[in-house]
This record gives C-alpha cells, structure tokens and sequence, in this order.
C-alpha cells in the first residue's frame, strides 16, 4: 500500500470544484453501482496515487437516490453539470461497466469522449448486458478495451506517464 507521504494525486470528489494541482487530469466515469469486489475507483486511484494528476470521481457522499433526476432539481442539475465539466477537462477518461445495472449514463458519458481524442480507456464485465455494442464502439475509434477481470492499471499508468512525459516540468 502506498504511503501517504508519497501521494502526488489530488482527488476531487463531486460536487466540489477545488484549485487544480495535478498536472494532468483523469476522469472517472462509469458504474456507480456496489460490486461484491473492491470498489474499482478506489483501486485504480490507489494504483496511480503517487503521479502528479488530478482525479475527478463523480460519487459523491451526500448523493440521495430519491432526488428528483429533472433539470429544475438544483442538486441534480449540479451533479450532471459537474460531471459534464470535469469530463470535458480531463485528459483521460476512464469508463467502467459492471455487470448489475444496463448504465445509460455510462454509455453516454463513453459517447461523449469516443471521439474526443482524449486518452480513453474502458472497462467492461463480461456480463453487462450492452458489452457487444461497447467492444464495437471501442475497436472503430481505438479506444483500448478491458475485461474487468484483467489489470487494466498498467494500460492506465503508462498512458499516463506518456502524457506527463510530453510536458514541460
């Protein structure tokens, strides 16, 4: 486990909007839904703990399920508004899709960023429903594929490191 004297990434969790200390920015889209394993934000976050990057996590601890989803419902209005704002800014998206739900907002939000030429990489159980039409979008607009089984984090950390190594220190 890493120490916390060595973390260098900055976690920005929603709603917050804080000053931005990482040099690059990463997205964490995806499955929100509770899995029997460790939650896949988390683990990926610990993995790449120790770079200079910010990391924009969508869950957000005061996030009540009974809130109204309509655009006149200030909360949730400031939720989709965040996760479109912090999407757009980040360098790399990471989406992930777990197997308990069909996640219309992980679709999107991988619709959103496909073409995007950001640094994308996807995540998918092999058991989520929609996984065919996933793969496809993937191989058409070279978006690098997982099964959620599979260590993904390498693939992340090294198209990380190739985008701090193309900035100025």
């Amino acid at each position: 486990m890493e120490s916390p004297h060595n973390r260098k990434a900055q976690l920005v969790q929603a709603p917050f909007r804080p000053e931005i200390t990482g040099r690059r920015l990463v997205f964490l889209a995806g499955t929100t839904s509770r899995t029997s394993g460790p939650d896949w934000r988390e683990t990926l976050t610990d993995a790449i703990s120790h770079l200079p990057v910010t990391v924009f996590n969508p869950l957000r601890p005061d996030w009540d399920s009974s809130w109204k989803e309509d655009v006149t419902f200030a909360p949730f209005r400031e939720q989709v508004d965040w996760e479109l704002d912090m999407q757009e800014r980040a360098d790399m998206v990471v989406v992930y899709f777990g197997p308990a739900t069909d996640a219309p907002i992980s679709l999107l939000e991988l619709g959103l960023c496909a073409r995007s030429g950001k640094g994308v990489v996807v995540v998918c159980h092999r058991d989520y429903r929609k996984r065919g039409n996933v793969e496809i979008v993937c191989q058409r607009y070279g978006i690098e594929f997982y099964d959620a089984g599979e260590d993904f984090t390498a693939s992340i950390l090294g198209m990380l490191g190739a985008l701090l190594a193309g900035m100025d220190v």
